[in-house]
């Protein structure tokens, strides 16, 4: 914009802000919607968690650019935000709703993130099970293998107990124990008290002893 006027710029600050800051921002049009029914979706909007803001084209375009969003497309004729705070699915399913009653209302696109989505695909995104839903699909996913797990876990030693009783059966029985080896006998010849172990030559009563002393 050149030499742009502060309410503008306030203005294009405010949408960047709003972009960056929502999980998704859906562009909706709004013509041949009347004050009473605008006031309406507002309000049920609020209730879902999202806010809607009416803007000039120009300057959304001009924040979508900063922000590196491909909105060229979607920025025709009249055109309102839908920006989710915290909860997309919820502020889809608001749309959906509000629309089967007020026709008027279109859905034209919007982001998911930094995601450009087409009509179709923002349309679908009110069919996502909610929040809720999902996360006790992911426990129960989890808490089923887990049963699983302990099951054979609880299953192993009764098995085991199967398996070695079988094999005990089948090799005749439990063996009996090797009988013990026989004690040493104390009458061993290597015995150093045995009567037939001869004389040391050292015994000082050995004939034949050099210390012994001659015969007169």
């Amino acid at each position: 914009m050149d030499n742009p006027r502060p309410e503008k710029v306030a203005v294009v600050d405010e949408v960047r802000q709003r972009l960056s800051d929502a999980p998704a921002a859906l562009l909706t049009e709004y013509r041949g919607l009347k004050v009473g029914e605008l006031a309406q979706l507002r309000r049920n909007l609020r209730e879902a968690g999202g806010d809607y803001k009416i803007y000039k084209n120009t300057l959304v375009r001009f924040a979508a650019r900063d922000l590196g969003l491909d909105l060229e497309e979607l920025l025709t004729g009249p055109t309102a935000i839908a920006f989710a705070r915290e909860d997309a699915v919820g502020v889809a399913r608001a749309l959906r709703d509000f629309g089967r009653t007020n026709p008027a209302l279109v859905v034209k696109g919007g982001v998911l993130g930094t995601r450009p989505l087409s009509a179709d695909q923002a349309r679908a995104l009110a069919d996502v099970p909610p929040r809720e839903v999902l996360l006790a699909r992911l426990a129960g996913g989890l808490a089923a293998p887990l049963q699983q797990l302990a099951g054979l876990l609880q299953a192993l030693p009764r098995n085991l107990a199967y398996g070695l009783s079988a094999l005990i059966e089948s090799k005749g029985g439990v063996p009996e124990a090797a009988a013990e080896a026989p004690a040493e006998s104390p009458d061993s010849p290597d015995s150093p008290d045995s009567p037939d172990s001869p004389d040391s030559p050292d015994s000082p009563d050995s004939p034949d002893s050099p210390d012994s002393p001659e015969e007169a």
